[in-house]
């Protein structure tokens, strides 16, 4: 089974409109809510791939109510624990550039982890966790270690799509997958990217650190992956942009889907490209029928 982690699940209101005046009155042209929060974006969409899941974090409140609700609609089991306060709402602003307003999210006390632990140390070899998004502020920096170290001692697979030092503490337990964007893999380095070939080298560190699987996104320059044992380049498919939301975890979801599907890695990473580009020309997540509509975009090639 594959569960995913949100630490701090939002509530996204999804706002449309043709221009945003500032100390104006704005009127909307279109308005959505989701669930929001990058596991919960990979149960989603791994659940549209026909794989199951469970997405575990922590709600709390009406919002999280909503949240769990909307899974249960989705049919996607979810395992969350429940705390005092309300989960966070996120508003996204769609005009002529994407604004996004981000709230801070409930406060995480050492009993809700402790609860969270136990989840975690209840999953076995056989199992896969996605740990994704960022450590909400009340939360030791260290949370991530503490949780993929409990995965190493039960020989469970993981998965970190984090940034900065959360994924870079993370490295020497050897998570199956990471995958940090092009700008997160040069802060680590302090190096700038203008091409994927360029990235190859610095993602076989992320490896020699103990990664067993890169994939590291460039936008519209394409995607990389690597292994101790491969290197490929990808283009990306051409479209136009909707949304970058939900863009990087369905690369996950797609690369896990696939992957249980076929064990081939190449595969695995034709359907990542093909499922980030396919949620990025929606708004919302992608169909599994618009992900395979631009498979045959996907052009591979060993490096």
């Amino acid at each position: 089974m594959i569960y995913t982690l949100t630490l701090n699940p939002s509530l996204d209101y999804i706002v449309e409109l043709e221009e945003v005046k500032l100390g104006d009155l704005n009127r909307t042209k279109q308005e959505s809510k989701f669930p929001g929060g990058k596991g919960i974006n990979v149960s989603r969409l791994l659940k549209k791939m026909g794989v199951m899941s469970e997405a575990l974090g922590f709600v709390g409140g009406f919002t999280g109510l909503y949240i769990k609700d909307y899974l249960k609609e989705e049919q996607i089991k979810t395992n969350f624990v429940e705390v005092k306060e309300d989960t966070r709402i996120n508003v996204k602003l769609k005009s002529k550039e994407e604004t996004e307003v981000n709230a801070r999210g409930p406060q995480i006390t050492d009993t809700d982890f402790s609860k969270l632990e136990k989840q975690i140390s209840q999953l076995t070899h056989e199992d896969t966790l996605v740990l994704a998004g960022s450590i909400p502020s009340c939360m030791p920096s260290t949370t991530y270690e503490k949780l993929v170290a409990i995965c190493k001692q039960n020989g469970t697979k993981f998965v970190v799509d984090a940034e900065g030092e959360l994924l870079k503490n993370v490295l020497p337990y050897k998570p199956f997958l990471i995958k940090p964007n092009h700008h997160e893999l040069g802060d680590l380095f302090n190096i700038r990217f203008t091409s994927a070939v360029e990235v190859i080298p610095y993602a076989n560190k992320l490896v020699e650190m103990g990664a067993e699987n890169v994939i590291v996104s460039l936008a519209e320059k394409g995607a990389v992956f690597v292994s101790k044992d491969t290197a490929l380049l990808s283009n990306v498919p051409k479209g136009k942009v909707k949304s970058s939301v939900g863009a990087g975890d369905s690369m996950v979801a797609g690369f896990l889907a696939k992957y249980s599907e076929t064990q081939s890695v190449e595969e695995a990473f034709r359907y990542s490209i093909a499922a980030g580009s396919a949620t990025a020309f929606s708004i919302g997540l992608a169909s599994k029928e618009k992900v395979e509509s631009l498979l045959t975009e996907v052009n591979i090639i060993k490096y």
